[in-house]
């Protein structure tokens, strides 16, 4: 399934591929790989509630600063909440990264390999094979409660409503 209009780059309208989630559906499953090439897929965090952080790419100054605030966030919430970041950097690119910036607290995650996380959020970009950049915030029972899709793919994402939502849960 193509959806165009959703997003842009630079004013630039763009293709998304998979299918528009809304808040109410039961999440999709996908697996994408750890720093270690290890698969991890959305089961591994089952009886938790999820924030699942979308960026296009880490080595780009507004993707840096989203996984920042969230690994910043994270250190304040209960460990009954797990964020996980995706992307489509390679794995060796994703370790690198949270090295040396101190990512210890979200889980940054490559879906480089397949575009399994991509394709069943529908937020692959056809042209650029990257992730729009979004939220998604599912309750323990793996429902989706928050769905941002940022229509400009280089502004900032509203995270204090995806954190308002994650409070009420």
């Amino acid at each position: 399934m193509e959806r165009s209009g959703i997003v842009t780059v630079k004013g630039n309208p763009l293709t998304l591929i998979g299918p528009a989630l809304r808040s109410g559906d039961i999440a999709p499953d996908f697996t994408v790989l750890d720093g270690d090439l290890k698969p991890v897929s959305l089961k591994d965090f089952s009886g938790k509630i999820r924030i699942i952080s979308v960026t296009p790419s880490l080595d780009t100054p507004v993707c840096d600063l989203q996984l920042r605030r969230f690994n910043a966030e994270a250190a304040q919430l209960s460990g009954d909440i797990v964020i996980l970041n995706i992307s489509m950097d390679l794995p060796f690119a994703v370790s690198r990264f949270c090295a040396n910036a101190g990512i210890d607290k979200a889980k940054a995650l490559s879906d480089h390999r397949d575009a399994s996380f991509g394709m069943a959020f529908g937020v692959l970009i056809k042209e650029l094979r990257l992730l729009a950049r979004s939220i998604f915030v599912l309750d323990k029972d793996g429902i989706i409660r928050h769905v941002e899709i940022v229509p400009e793919l280089t502004n900032h994402p509203d995270y204090d409503s995806a954190l308002s939502t994650v409070t009420k849960l």
